[in-house]
C-alpha cells in the first residue's frame, strides 16, 4: 500500500474526505474518474479537481501517473488489482464486463481495410509463421490448429535468442510472420521485423498499443484491447482477433475447405474404434 506523505494542516473538511478516500481505495482511484471519486466522497467535482494542486500534482493526470511509478506491475500485482475490484461483487459480472469494455474498445479502433489487407496477405502467404510469446503462445497453436485444416503452412516459431535464426534462415518474401507484440516488442521481435526489410517477408503485429514504435515497424497492426498495464491483461480481444481471422481466411475458399474439413470427418468415422475422441 502506498502511503502519501501529505500535509493535512491547512485541508479544508472536503480535501480532508477525499484524501482519506484516496488513502483507502488508491487502487480503485486509479481507475476512475473525477465524477466517481466526487460522487464517492460526495462532494463536487470542482473540489476533487482543486485537491490535486494542494497535495503537489498538476492535475488528476498527474497524480495517475506519479502513482503508477510506485506501484507494483507484476503479476502478483496486476492479480491484487482485480481482486480489489471484484471484491464485494460476483466475479462472472466483473469479468464479462471488462471483457464486453476490451472488445468494445477493440471493435472502435477496428478498420476493414486493415483487417482485409491481414486476410489477403495471410491467404496468399506460402508459409505462415508466428512469433508468440508468453500468453501469446495459445493464440498460436489455435491459429495453428485451424489454420493447418485449411491446408496452409503453418509454422510456429518456438526458438529465443541467437537460436530464432535457425527459423530466420528458412523464411522467404513469399511468406508472412504473424507477431503479438503486447506492452513491448522482445528483441527477437525486433529482429524479425528488421530481417523483413532485407528478405522482403510481409509481416503482421497483433498488438494492444494504438500509439508505438513498433506499431509502424510491420506492414499491418491489429489493434486488441487488453487493459491498462497496471491491470490483469485479458486475452478476450487477441482471441476475437484470431477467430475472426480464421474465419475470414476460411470463407475465402469456401468450398475446398468444406471439402477438407468433410474429409476430416470422414477420417474420425473411419477409424472412430481405434482413435476415438
Amino acid at each position: 500500500m502506498i502511503t502519501f506523505n501529505w500535509d493535512t494542516k491547512m485541508m479544508s473538511p472536503s480535501q480532508y474526505k477525499i484524501a482519506d478516500y484516496i488513502q483507502k481505495n488508491t487502487q480503485l482511484v486509479l481507475l476512475s474518474t473525477e465524477q466517481e471519486i466526487a460522487n464517492a466522497v460526495k462532494v463536487s467535482i470542482a473540489s476533487v479537481s482543486r485537491f490535486w494542486r494542494i497535495v503537489g500534482y498538476k492535475n488528476f493526470k498527474d497524480f495517475k501517473t506519479q502513482m503508477s511509478l510506485q506501484l507494483e506491475v507484476s503479476p502478483a500485482g496486476k492479480m491484487k488489482n482485480v481482486i480489489s475490484r471484484v471484491e464485494g461483487q460476483e466475479l462472472q459480472h466483473h469479468t464479462l464486463d471488462r471483457a464486453v469494455t476490451h472488445l468494445f474498445k477493440t471493435m472502435e479502433q477496428f478498420t476493414d481495410q486493415s483487417f482485409q489487407q491481414a486476410v489477403d496477405t495471410l491467404k496468399e502467404a506460402s508459409t505462415i509463421y508466428i512469433h508468440a510469446p508468453g500468453p501469446s503462445l495459445g493464440l498460436a497453436e489455435l491459429m495453428d490448429y485451424r489454420l493447418s485444416r485449411f491446408g496452409m503452412n503453418i509454422h510456429t516459431m518456438r526458438k529465443y535468442g541467437s537460436e530464432i535464426f535457425e527459423d530466420l534462415m528458412h523464411i522467404t518474401k513469399e511468406d508472412v510472420v504473424v507477431l503479438f507484440g503486447f506492452i513491448r516488442l522482445l528483441p527477437e521481435a525486433n529482429v524479425i521485423l528488421d530481417y523483413s526489410k532485407q528478405v522482403g517477408y510481409k509481416t503482421i503485429i497483433i498488438t494492444d498499443q494504438l500509439i508505438s514504435e513498433f506499431s509502424t515497424k510491420g506492414d499491418i497492426a491489429l489493434f486488441a484491447s487488453r487493459g491498462d498495464s497496471r491491470e490483469f491483461h485479458s486475452m478476450i480481444a487477441p482471441m476475437f482477433i484470431v477467430e475472426n481471422i480464421i474465419i475470414s481466411l476460411g470463407m475465402t475458399d469456401k468450398e475446398n475447405n468444406l471439402s477438407r474439413l468433410e474429409q476430416l470427418s470422414q477420417l474420425r468415422k473411419r477409424y472412430s474404434v481405434e482413435l476415438p475422441r
